[in-house]
C-alpha cells in the first residue's frame, strides 16, 4: 500500500465526498478516484459503497480507516523526527471559535509567526459539535473549545482558563444601575447575541426560556456588541471581548452573574500522538492562555 493512497483514504473516509477531497488535497476528482480504485484493487475489497452522489465506508473500509491513520501519523511523525535538528516545521490544522480567534489567540499567532515561521497554521471556525467531530475524524489536529464540560468522548482535552461571562448593556438601559438583577427581571429585556450553536449564547437562552424575551441574533461578536451600544437590548458575552468597552464606558456591565461557567479549551483525539510542532503549539497555547487569564 502506498502511503499517498492512503492519506487519500483518509481524507475520502473523513468527508465522505470524493469532489471535497479532490478539493482539499489538490487534486482532480479524477486522480482521487483512481487512487481509490488503486487501494482497492490492491486489497482485493470495496472500500466505500457507491448510494447515487453519496458515499459511505464498507465494513472493510471502517477496518482499514484506524490503520490509514495510523500508518500515515506515524510518516508525519519520522518527518519531524528528521528534521528535527533544525527548526520546527508542519501545519497545524487548528478548529476555533471567533472570541478566541480574535481576542485570545493573537498572542499566540504572533508568537508562531516571529518565533516559527516553518510553522504553518490553518485556523477553521467552527463551533463545539463541528469542532469535536473534525478533531474524531481527524481533519483538525488540535481545536480550541469553550464549553461547560470538559469531558469529551474520544478526545483528550486540556483546560487551559475559566472564561468569566458578563451580561453587558448600553450605559442608558433601563437595567443599568439595578442591583442584585435575577434572571426574572431580565424578562422584558431584548436579548442580542451571536449564531445559535455558540455555547454562551445557547446557555443563556436556556436559562431564560420560562420568560422566552424576545431575541435578536447578530451573529458575530462586533455585530452584536454595535447593536447592544446602540441601546438594541443586552447581551451575554465573555469578558475579554468586551474589556476595552467597559474601560471606556460605551458597555456596562450588569449586575446579574451567569449559573453556568465556561472553560476554554485545547483537545485533540484521543490516542493521536502529536508530532513535536504540535506539542509545541499546545505548551505555548498553555503559557500564554494562562498568562492572559490571569488577574491584573
Amino acid at each position: 500500500m502506498e502511503l499517498r493512497l492512503l492519506v487519500t483514504f483518509e481524507k475520502v473516509a473523513d468527508v465522505l465526498s470524493f469532489t471535497r477531497a479532490a478539493a482539499d488535497l489538490g487534486y482532480a476528482q479524477s486522480s482521487v478516484t483512481g487512487q481509490i480504485r488503486s487501494l482497492e484493487t490492491s486489497l482485493g475489497v470495496e472500500l466505500f459503497e457507491r448510494l447515487g452522489s453519496r458515499i459511505r465506508l464498507t465494513e472493510a473500509g471502517e477496518r482499514l480507516l484506524p490503520y490509514a491513520r495510523r500508518m500515515t501519523e506515524l510518516a508525519e511523525e519520522a518527518r519531524a523526527a528528521v528534521a528535527s535538528a533544525g527548526d520546527p516545521s508542519g501545519t497545524i490544522a487548528v478548529g476555533t471559535m471567533e472570541s478566541l480567534t480574535s481576542y485570545r489567540l493573537p498572542p499566540l499567532l504572533e508568537y508562531f509567526h516571529h518565533r516559527y515561521p516553518k510553522v504553518r497554521l490553518t485556523l477553521r471556525p467552527t463551533l463545539g459539535d463541528a469542532t469535536r467531530q473534525a478533531l474524531r475524524q481527524g481533519t483538525y489536529d488540535v481545536g480550541f473549545l469553550m464549553e461547560p464540560d470538559t469531558e469529551h468522548e474520544g478526545l483528550e482535552s486540556e483546560v487551559l482558563a475559566p472564561e468569566p461571562l458578563v451580561l453587558v448593556a448600553g450605559p442608558g438601559h433601563p437595567l443599568a444601575g439595578r442591583t442584585g438583577l435575577t434572571s426574572a427581571d431580565l424578562a422584558a429585556a431584548h436579548l442580542v447575541g451571536t449564531e445559535p450553536g455558540c455555547p454562551y449564547r445557547d446557555l443563556f437562552e436556556e436559562e431564560l426560556r420560562e420568560w422566552a424575551p424576545p431575541f435578536m441574533e447578530f451573529g458575530t461578536i462586533e455585530a452584536t456588541k454595535r447593536g447592544v451600544t446602540s441601546g438594541l437590548g443586552v447581551a451575554l458575552l465573555p469578558r475579554v471581548t468586551v474589556a476595552e468597552e467597559l474601560v471606556s464606558g460605551t458597555l456596562i456591565a450588569l449586575d446579574w452573574e451567569a449559573p453556568f461557567t465556561l472553560f476554554t479549551q485545547l483537545a485533540w483525539r484521543r490516542g493521536k500522538k502529536l508530532p513535536a510542532h504540535v506539542r509545541l503549539f499546545v505548551e505555548q497555547a498553555r503559557r500564554l492562555v494562562s498568562e492572559q487569564s490571569r488577574p491584573a
